[in-house]
């Protein structure tokens, strides 16, 4: 008999139970919707015997690792519907991922949306067959000839990089057979309702000197329901995915003849970001810090000493041959190293430190054509850059200043509630990726931790996402889709600073090396703004409005009248434009509310009578007539406040 710990019980079971057994011993309930089992911490398929004592989770669709199942299991039904329908079709690589599936697939066709519907009829005849999933494994040289006689070569080249002991794992069902390391669902009619959603290129393990693959996204649920709200969602984010608002509001666009990631921000975009730049160098100047204005590009000597040209020369844009005897530059990915020459201009003391040196950089990161996506990354961008030099005992201290200063701004742009934080720490194993001795690292996470855990800080840990030079805490957010990225980032380095010969002279005459502190406080605004775009659907908050008030005379006898009106406002430093068209006013309002301006102010006879204006809110609907003092007044200390 075995002792299998569930929860907090301790149950008696026979050796060779299935999770599948211990689940329907439960309840007939659980048996019903249990996916898949975990034991020991591994994810194991329903069927698999348990032949040792064990701790034992029964997953279903409520958790991560049972939706993958699931849907990894749906990725295989997607595979050999399209096996069916094309049969000299290459397989690829078909995982689950957060919201559902994919599978990398080569072939001659170019698949469209209809394409996919055929697809889907030949998968839901493939689930009413309720084919057995059965699992088996092969020595290598078999599994090499077996997935070769298939004529399937990405499978081949995946197990030839496996390890020469690794376990090659095979999933049958019906007359499909697949590579995969698994588990899955017991059989296919376990699963009931799926999407095919799109298809994409997407090169061969990422690379783009790879041939191009397409790649067809799913998503799966176990009800129709489940499956219905997630579509009506994925909808509304496609409604408010800033490459729809940004380009239709004409907040940017981006030219095929500049290139990828390099968008062009339109008027709207270029004042947006002025606005938030000006936000950020104000506060950051409040807060201590002063502004440098350094070069976007330096020789490679300055990155040899960084240890960027070893460790990030690929994502850099090199201007000339590396290989040559002449001058090599490149255009900057960071600033970092350009602001420790302002350090470096003299000599420095402990009475110097700290010292903030803050930068509006424009930065160039060479990034894979496969990663582009609008505003969120892209090859050029602007970020709100900063590095502080610091005694250690004032580290903790300008630590946490570093983090308030970001909170507080990103309390007052509105992103506050939508953002998680992780420490990033370096991978031991991955040691090439990285400078620095062991019981450096050791002690910059050590440092760092203890930090964060002072601070209170709720964060994960993110192994292998360090900086090559140091820890950080990576505040992260997600887009409409789902997908995570960076926003901001505060860094420890105490390496940077001896690669540099960075020193300051202590209380007690001592030469020591200062601690660094690398920080955004806005991060990327060309990232910012396009989750601005996101967050608020395209209407902004007053003070970010590009306009924040069109005056909509109701003919043209009271043009005059408007451009009065229009004249006050700006003088009082509020963004005011007149919709001088010959239209009527029925469509003016309709024209400015699709923009999603947050004040019209619509003049009349009466209006210019009396030195007043119709007030129509974006947010509180008609407020009636104001006297244009009151009005001006009233939107002043809107702005003023950054009033969301």
């Amino acid at each position: 008999m075995l002792k299998i710990t569930l929860r907090d019980d301790v149950c008696s079971f026979e050796s060779g139970v299935t999770g599948g057994e211990i689940a329907r011993s439960i309840s007939e309930g659980l048996g019903r919707a249990a996916l898949a089992v975990k034991v020991n911490g591994t994810v194991c398929a329903l069927d698999a015997p348990i032949c040792e004592d064990a701790t034992v989770e029964i997953l279903t669709f409520d958790s991560e690792d049972g939706k993958n199942v699931y849907r990894h299991t749906a990725s295989h039904v997607l595979a050999q519907a399209v096996k069916r329908l094309y049969p000299t079709a290459k397989l690829a690589i078909g995982p689950a991922i957060e919201n559902g599936f994919y599978y990398d697939i080569d072939m001659d066709t170019n698949l469209s949306m209809e394409d996919l519907d055929a697809i889907s009829a030949e998968m839901k005849k493939i689930i009413k067959e309720d084919l057995p999933v059965r699992r088996f494994v092969l020595p290598r040289a078999e599994a090499i000839k077996l997935m070769t006689e298939k004529d399937e070569p990405y499978k081949v080249e995946l197990i030839e990089d496996l390890p020469e002991d690794a376990e090659l794992s095979f999933y049958e069902q019906g007359e499909f057979t697949d590579l995969c390391a698994g588990p899955h669902l017991s059989s296919t009619g376990k699963l009931k309702a799926f999407k095919l959603l799109s298809v994409t290129g997407a090169y061969w393990r990422g690379n783009e000197k790879n041939k191009m693959l397409q790649r067809i996204y799913g998503t799966a649920f176990p009800k129709n329901a489940d499956l219905t709200a997630y579509l009506e969602a994925l909808e509304e984010a496609k409604k408010r995915d800033h490459n729809k608002i940004g380009r239709d509001l004409e907040y940017f666009t981006t030219s095929e003849v500049i290139g990828q990631g390099l968008p062009i921000m339109l008027p709207k975009g270029a004042m947006l970001m002025q606005t938030l730049q000006r936000f950020v160098e104000d506060t950051e100047e409040a807060w201590g810090w002063q502004r440098t204005k350094t070069p976007l590009m330096a020789k490679s000597d300055l990155y040899k000493i960084s240890g960027h040209w070893d460790h990030y020369r690929d994502g850099m844009f090199v201007l000339g041959d590396p290989d040559s005897d002449d001058e090599v530059f490149a255009l900057r990915p960071m600033t970092c190293p350009f602001q420790y020459q302002a350090y470096l201009n003299r000599g420095r003391s402990y009475r110097d430190l700290p010292m903030r040196l803050g930068e509006t950089s424009t930065l160039f990161r060479n990034e894979a054509s496969g990663e582009m996506h609008g505003l969120i990354r892209v090859r050029q961008f602007t970020i709100s850059e900063g590095h502080l030099m610091c005694t250690p005992e004032q580290l903790e201290g300008e630590f946490k200043h570093c983090l308030e200063l970001a909170n507080y701004m990103l309390k007052t742009i509105g992103l506050y509630e939508d953002v998680s934080y992780r420490f990033s720490q370096w991978d031991p194993n991955d040691r090439d990726k990285y400078i620095g001795t062991d019981e450096q690292w050791d002690e910059a996470q050590g440092i760092m931790k203890r930090i964060l855990d002072n601070l209170g800080i709720e964060y994960a840990i993110g192994i292998g996402e360090a900086a090559f030079y140091g820890p950080k805490l990576d505040i992260q957010i997600k887009n409409v889709h789902g997908k995570e990225d960076t926003l901001i980032t505060i860094q420890v380095d105490q390496m940077l600073a001896e690669k540099f010969g960075m020193e300051y002279t202590a209380a007690d005459g001592e030469k020591k090396r200062p601690y660094i502190i690398h920080r955004t406080s806005i991060g990327c605004y060309e990232r910012t703004i396009a989750l601005l775009l996101e967050k608020y659907a395209g209407a902004l908050p007053t003070w970010m409005s590009p306009q924040q008030v069109r005056v909509l005379p109701i003919s043209e006898k009271y043009l005059d009248y408007a451009n009065e009106v229009c004249g006050a406002l700006r003088a009082a430093g509020v963004r005011t434009e007149v919709d001088s068209r010959d239209e009527k006013i029925g469509y003016k309002i309709r024209s400015a509310q699709l923009e999603k301006l947050p004040y019209m102010l619509i003049v009349g006879e009466e209006e210019q009578n009396a030195g007043e204006v119709a007030v129509r809110s974006r947010k509180d609907g008609d407020k009636g007539k104001m006297k244009l003092e009151a009005f001006t007044a009233h939107v002043k200390e809107e702005i003023a406040s950054k009033a969301r």
